[in-house]
């Protein structure tokens, strides 16, 4: 299974959602994205997500980081992780909790998805330069 995420930036921080607490993982954090839908190009798939999580409108740029995340008992995942270039409307948490936009240095204190974790230590090293 292919998951795509995308990082969206403003002012030198990033957008990252708390998932519902009824979901699965539920209040865990991730970045905005989801499953890669038979037919869709991930980044057709992630445009799709981000419009409905969080009702905005994307260019997807370049990929940033790719890597397979794999959970006991369950099938591995093949994580994408996409540069958002610009995006239209105001983004609402239309899916999640709440969403913040947040440092980079402060991401490691939130308690993010596990897939997402080897994303966080990547950018808390300064190994994914995305600023403009």
């Amino acid at each position: 299974m292919i998951v795509v995420a995308g990082i969206l930036q403003r002012d030198g921080k990033f957008l990252i959602g708390q998932r519902m607490a009824r979901d699965r993982h539920g209040l865990k954090w991730e970045f905005p994205g989801g499953k890669v839908e038979l037919g869709e190009t991930p980044k057709q798939a992630l445009r799709r997500e981000l419009r409905e999580e969080l009702g905005v409108d994307a260019v997807i740029g370049p990929e940033v980081a790719r890597y397979e995340h794999t959970a006991p008992g369950r099938p591995p995942l093949i994580l994408l992780f996409h540069k958002v270039d610009s995006f239209e409307g105001e983004p609402e948490p239309k899916t999640f909790e709440q969403i913040l936009w947040e440092l980079p240095d402060s991401l490691p204190h939130y308690d993010f998805l596990d897939g997402d974790l080897d994303f966080i230590r990547r950018i808390a090293r300064g190994r994914v330069r995305l600023l403009k």
